[in-house]
Formats: structure tokens, sequence, C-alpha cells
């Protein structure tokens, strides 16, 4: 019988320790999910100083082809990933990463100038709460969204030199009317610790409506003062923001 009790002693002091340091482990995975029309390579100054900082960095392509499809292509790299992740997404990146985020890998959420959906909602209807300034945004015949090339500029990322922003107004990734039509899940940010950056000078989201989604949904905000594109215009500022998010979850 005390052969017994001393066994037992021993196994709930080793799972508790085991638990403790499960809990303490550190969150070294950041998962970097892209918003509407460009593609991943905007995130590379951001990923650059993680990796430098000792973070694994993983940047998600999704094809915009639905909200389905890209969050289908989010948690196909958060299953590449080994323990935590942090989940991170730039403008309808976070219609994404409120749905993706409910993966069980998942420790956290950063919403960067970016949606965040109660259930029920669609992008559609969250800007029609607050209507961005720009109205640049046309529709083909076979409905893909992109943004008028002339427009994309002072639209989309007024901070970046004009030469970058041709660029990118003429490689747009056209997004489906469909994922912005799509309705949202039960987003993650009811059941995980979410932080959210407000861009003051956003032309492609109200800065009014990020700062309701974010209060919303208990959001650690920092208010940046800056146009849409701001992960790629101010990546220190974002990278520092990230990195303590991942050192919180760490605690």
């Amino acid at each position: 019988m005390f052969k017994k009790s001393l066994t037992t002693l021993a196994l709930s002091l080793v799972l508790s320790v085991y638990a403790q340091s499960s809990m303490a482990a550190p969150v070294k995975n950041i998962v970097l999910v892209h918003g509407a029309f460009v593609d991943g390579s905007g995130w590379d100054p951001v990923a650059h100083i993680l990796n430098k900082a000792g973070y694994k960095v993983s940047i998600v392509q999704e094809p915009q082809t639905s909200l389905a499809d890209d969050v289908a292509a989010t948690r196909r790299v958060l299953a590449l990933q080994s323990g935590k992740s942090l989940l991170v997404g730039h403008s309808y990146a976070g219609m994404i990463i409120s749905d993706a985020g409910n993966d069980p890998s998942v420790a956290g959420l950063v919403y960067i100038a970016a949606f965040q959906p109660e259930q029920g909602e669609s992008l559609l209807s969250l800007a029609k709460k607050y209507p961005p300034a720009a109205q640049s945004i046309t529709e083909t015949p076979d409905h893909f969204l992109y943004i008028k090339p002339e427009n994309f500029h002072a639209d989309f990322a007024a901070d970046l030199p004009v030469k970058e922003t041709n660029l990118l107004a003429q490689s747009q990734v056209m997004t489906a009317v469909a994922a912005f039509a799509a309705p949202a899940g039960v987003p993650a940010w009811k059941t995980k610790p979410s932080w959210a950056v407000v861009a003051t000078q956003d032309r492609a989201i109200n800065p009014e409506l990020e700062r309701f989604m974010a209060k919303r949904a208990h959001s650690t905000v920092t208010e940046l003062k800056g146009n849409h594109a701001i992960y790629a215009s101010q990546p220190e500022k974002i990278a520092t923001l990230i990195e303590k998010a991942a050192q919180s979850l760490s605690q």
C-alpha cells in the first residue's frame, strides 16, 4: 500500500513537471498569411527580421479562389510545423486566420490592418459598416476582383516607393468575389489571445472598422501611423509586435 502511494505520488510529480514545462514551451513558429491582391513576397522584410531573431517563419501562398480554399492552404502550412504556432494575417487574411486559427496547434493570432469577423459576417458585410476611403476595386466579367492600377499606390501602399507599388499593381493576384462574400464560422479570437494593428491612414479598410473589430475581439491593440500595407512599409515595428506576442504566449 505504501509503495503504491509512493508510485502514485511520483507519477503525479512527473506529470505536473511535464505539464508545467509544456505550458512554458516557447512559441517559435510564426505563420504569415497575406491579404488580397498580393502574394506572400511582401512579408519578406518581416520574415527576415523574425528569422534572424530565431523564429521559424512560414509564409502561406493562398490561391484566393475562395475563403475555404484559403483556409485549407493555411491549415496545410500549420500542419508542417512542430509545436505551437502564432498565426499572423494582413487585411483579407484576417478572415482566413480567424477560421484556420481554430486549429489546436495555433496559440494566438495577430491581425495587421485586418478583418476580424464575428460568426456569420463576411468581408463585404463588415466593410459596409464603415466604408473605406478607397473605391477602386473592380470586378472582372468572371467575378474576380482587382484594384485599378492607377489607384494602387494611393489606396493600398502609399507609404512605399511608387516604383515598388507599380510592380505590385501590375502583378496583382485577383481575388474571387466569392471569397469576400463568404460568411465566417466561429472565429478563433473567441477562445485564443489576439493582437491587432490599426493602420491610422488606411484607405483600404476604414481605421474605425479596425478599431471596432479589435475592441469586440478584446485584442491587444497597437495603432501605427501608416497606410494599408503597413507590414511592408514598417517591417521593424510589425516584427517587434509579432515577437512580443510570441514571447507573451511562451510565459
